[in-house]
């Protein structure tokens, strides 16, 4: 639900000139980005146009920052930089250019967690902390998803920029989950057969300026509960990754340069030993950020376990089957709160 009967934007509150946060934006103190960041940064793997002469010495990365991060930058992977660019252009001149009273034509449902369209809230739970975002939510794939008329008119071309990044993002997220298979000794397609059909939705979040940084989180530490998720960032910067009890800051790399985050669901299909990625989004009083976020999830009625590849009487399964609408659900009601959804999946030792 919105805070109030009205929507409520991000972005309006930010250009009504605001000198402090209102309070149902500010991060209790043990959440508050006041520590120290780390200054290194998540692996960077050059995957080489997917060449196959270089398959061997890519998989062994990928394997090595899924054990080590879960987190990781993917370069020269077959999507051109222009096409990368150009939704980020496209989210952009949407949030810049578009009039409140355009953007509310796409206003998602308030009433339901994760519709497509416009909004600034997620979460079903009243008592939550806001995050500082906007954002535009869009249901992809499956095709039989996709309805491009519930999305922006404008830029002219937004429309189809999406459809073509949906298509090109998709098949960049197959064939990493295949590396991932390969990399713990799987058939290349095990974990893509796992999950199924993709249920892409992409995510366009605006973090406008906040005049008390220091209080807010643009989005709040979270493990993204599907399988695995695609991200560009434009040059200001903001996401930062959780590595052994520290927040690294994900610096943004230009060009075709895409963050892949590991999600709860691959977690759980590897036994653990892939992690997801627990990560969140920093605000600053300066900069409008733009994210694209891509999430590859399973249908509704997947269920998902431990790959019994990975299992044996000396390495049991650590975590429960779950069905993924179950798990969806709690995550949205619950709340996120790092990754308490899919710990409580572990199993007694």
């Amino acid at each position: 639900m919105e805070i109030s009967a009205e929507p409520i934007r991000v972005q309006s509150l930010a250009q009504a000139g605001l000198n402090q946060v209102p309070p149902q934006y500010i991060q209790p103190p043990q959440h508050r980005p006041n520590r120290p960041s780390s200054s290194t940064n998540i692996p960077l793997i050059n995957l080489f146009g997917l060449d196959p002469t270089r398959r061997d010495s890519v998989r062994a990365s990928i394997g090595q920052a899924c054990r080590d991060w879960g987190a990781f930058h993917v370069t020269n992977h077959g999507i051109p930089a222009s096409i990368v660019d150009a939704i980020k252009r496209a989210g952009l001149t949407f949030f810049n250019d578009s009039s409140v009273e355009d953007k509310l034509k796409y206003a998602c449902d308030p009433s339901s967690s994760a519709s497509e369209g416009y909004g600034s809230r997620m979460l079903e739970k009243d008592d939550t902390v806001l995050d500082w975002r906007d954002y535009f939510d869009h249901h992809t794939l499956p095709l039989r998803r996709r309805n491009p008329t519930r999305w922006p008119h404008f830029p002219a071309d937004y429309r189809q920029v999406v459809s073509e990044y949906s298509d090109r993002i998709a098949s960049l997220a197959r064939e990493l989950l295949g590396l991932a298979s390969e990399s713990l000794g799987l058939e290349t397609r095990r974990l893509e057969e796992v999950v199924g059909e993709f249920w892409q939705n992409i995510t366009i979040s605006y973090y406008p300026p906040c005049p008390q940084p220091e209080l807010t989180l643009g989005l709040q530490a979270h493990s993204d509960f599907g399988a695995i998720t695609l991200l560009v960032q434009d040059e200001v910067g903001g996401l930062e990754v959780l590595k052994d009890g520290e927040w690294v800051p994900v610096k943004p790399l230009g060009g075709d340069a895409i963050v892949v985050l590991l999600a709860d669901q691959t977690e759980i299909m590897t036994n653990g030993k892939y992690r997801s990625a627990q990560h969140r989004a920093l605000t600053n009083s300066n900069q409008a950020r733009l994210s694209v976020a891509t999430f590859h999830d399973p249908a509704k009625t997947v269920k998902v376990s431990p790959a019994s590849e990975l299992t044996s009487a000396l390495t049991p399964p650590l975590y429960a089957e779950v069905v993924y609408g179950d798990y969806v659900s709690s995550w949205y009601t619950k709340g996120p709160e790092g990754k308490r959804n899919i710990d409580a999946l572990l199993l007694e030792p």
